[in-house]
């Protein structure tokens, strides 16, 4: 993995490129692309912590954390949650490490904002993102949301 990866907020200068990013066409199914997850990060407003992931001077990929969110409000209106919402990496640039990055920068911002637990969803099956998380430490609640496994990390 490379030594010059950073994240960067959405401005004016980068949003094309982010409103470009792709995943690989298998993948579709699995994430929602970037412009839906700016317009969720623009409804949510402070709960939404959407990045870029930059290389050097490449867009390899895009993350979305979710932080302090009503989880299910109608079963416990006092479940908070924070976690990783969003995670998009680049066709192109899959496969070196951007991933792994991504969930460790979330993890490290929920760290400094006092959380104790990161949480994920992903769409089940065999082509989904299941086994990148659970390789990361996630394990599965036994929950689903939206149609999706919920897993948690402790951190």
């Amino acid at each position: 993995m490379s030594t010059s990866l950073r994240l960067e907020r959405v401005i004016p200068a980068n949003v094309d490129a982010a409103l470009g990013l792709r995943v690989h066409p298998h993948q579709e199914r699995n994430v929602a692309p970037v412009v839906k997850s700016l317009a969720e990060a623009y409804a949510f407003g402070e709960n939404a912590w959407p990045r870029l992931i930059f290389d050097g001077d490449e867009l390899v990929g895009f993350l979305m954390a979710f932080l302090d969110i009503p989880w299910d409000e109608e079963q416990d209106p006092d479940d908070r949650r924070s976690g990783l919402w969003r995670l998009n990496i680049a066709a192109g640039a899959q496969g070196r490490g951007y991933g792994r990055f991504a969930v460790e920068a979330v993890r490290d911002e929920l760290r400094r904002r006092g959380e104790r637990l990161l949480h994920v969803t992903w769409e089940p099956g065999e082509d989904g993102p299941g086994a990148f998380y659970e390789r990361l430490g996630f394990r599965t609640t036994g929950e689903v949301s939206g149609g999706q496994t919920v897993g948690v990390l402790d951190i």
